[in-house]
């Protein structure tokens, strides 16, 4: 038994933090961990090198354009993985996924596939190719049960699919003080955002994404307009509320997208509705917070993690993963892209707000939030699969 050598390969070096207990653990158990990001500066470039991690510039620009550019750049890659000798190569997201699958056919080393989100399985066309393309990773490691079975449903065996999630910074979110404490934070969370304590206050934590002409019909997949069109209704029939959403656009055409949803709602003059794009600490917005509300059309478990570890109860569609982060006693399960379903959760989340009974849900989501999605055992899970993945479990205590 031998430490392995791997490489994480990540389209993005601005996102995808959450590997980041991934690739400790790994390192705690004594295998060598290089990542290969896009070059220059970005956050995650600089919270991995601020760990001690070695990071290399990716090759390949994970853009598949016809043409000699494309071969070029994957070929490079192929040589990198080379001149590394790596055991493992791990990817992330579905770009990634191609540029390890197609530059390194052939060579001895072991593939591991782990899927953030299933968003890219809602078209067809990809999910035609993956019938195929799955067969070349070793492991795919699906963030989510729902992307498990959509793997087995393509053919990929039980034992090639296992799910482990990428869980959340549930220590971070998680409330530490007594009773006492959480009130006082709660206050001057809410004073600083100019809302009353009797105010029923719903939040939304999301980047606004661009409609995707391939699925969904050319809408967003965060549902931001599907929140917005119950909000309406339902803020009609309970004034003394708030929706709080957090979040900008995730790139210049997300961020039109955006601006759009604002003038479509007309939110320049709703004074029920506040829309920061960034935030300090996103835990003073989930201090003031009494339920959250993930109305996506795909997701794998995204914010309602974050918010339930936060002590905020859920309402989530029933896209994706999201079902899998709440249950009868923690949180509501809506059909996704349904507002008048939306809007009779919000409205019984309203009724237990009034009733006392919405922190009794939170504390249980919290509860559950810390059993289930805590990042740091997650991390633990995964690097027991990377490690099976090679026959070797060389890091075990």
């Amino acid at each position: 038994m031998r430490p392995l050598r791997i490489a994480v390969l990540l389209k993005t070096n601005q996102g995808g933090l959450w590997i980041i207990p991934q690739v400790e653990e790994l390192r705690r158990r004594g295998h060598e961990v290089v990542m290969i990001l896009p070059p220059g500066a970005g956050r995650l470039t600089e919270e991995l090198r601020r760990s001690g991690f070695e990071v290399r510039d990716s090759p390949f620009d994970f853009r598949f354009r016809p043409g000699i550019e494309t071969v070029r750049g994957l070929w490079r890659l192929r040589q990198l993985a080379r001149r590394l000798r790596l055991d493992v190569l791990n990817y992330h997201l579905y770009a990634s996924a191609l540029a390890a699958r197609f530059a390194t056919v052939g060579l001895p080393l072991r593939r591991v596939h782990m899927v953030a989100g299933p968003l890219y399985l809602e078209s067809r066309l990809i999910r035609a190719a993956e019938r195929l393309l799955w067969r070349l990773d070793s492991v795919t490691i699906c963030g989510t049960g729902y992307t498990s079975r959509l793997y087995g449903a393509l053919g990929c065996p039980a034992d090639r699919r296992p799910v482990k999630s990428y869980g959340a910074r549930t220590a971070h979110f998680a409330a530490l003080e007594g009773s006492a404490g959480r009130e006082e934070t709660r206050a001057k969370a809410r004073a600083e955002l100019g809302i009353e304590e009797d105010v029923f206050v719903v939040i939304m934590v999301a980047y606004v994404y661009p409609p995707r002409k391939m699925v969904f019909q050319g809408r967003g997949i965060k549902g931001h307009d599907v929140l917005l069109t119950a909000w309406q209704a339902f803020h009609e029939l309970h004034p003394r509320s708030r929706l709080l959403l957090v979040g900008a656009g995730f790139s210049p055409a997300g961020e039109a997208h955006r601006q759009e949803l604002v003038r479509q709602f007309h939110l320049d003059r709703d004074d029920s509705v506040s829309w920061l794009t960034s935030v300090a600490d996103v835990r003073d917005c989930y201090r003031a917070a009494d339920v959250s509300v993930s109305p996506s059309l795909s997701e794998g478990h995204g914010a309602a993690c974050e918010a339930s570890a936060s002590g905020v109860p859920c309402i989530v569609s029933d896209a994706g993963g999201l079902p899998e982060t709440v249950d009868e006693t923690t949180g509501w399960v809506v059909p996704r892209g349904d507002a008048t379903a939306l809007g009779a959760a919000l409205r019984s989340a309203y009724r237990e707000f009034v009733d006392g009974d919405l922190r009794t849900r939170g504390e249980r989501a919290q509860r559950f939030a810390i059993r289930h999605f805590d990042n740091r055992t997650t991390a633990v899970g995964v690097a027991d699969i990377v490690e099976a993945a090679c026959g070797t479990t060389a890091g075990r205590p």
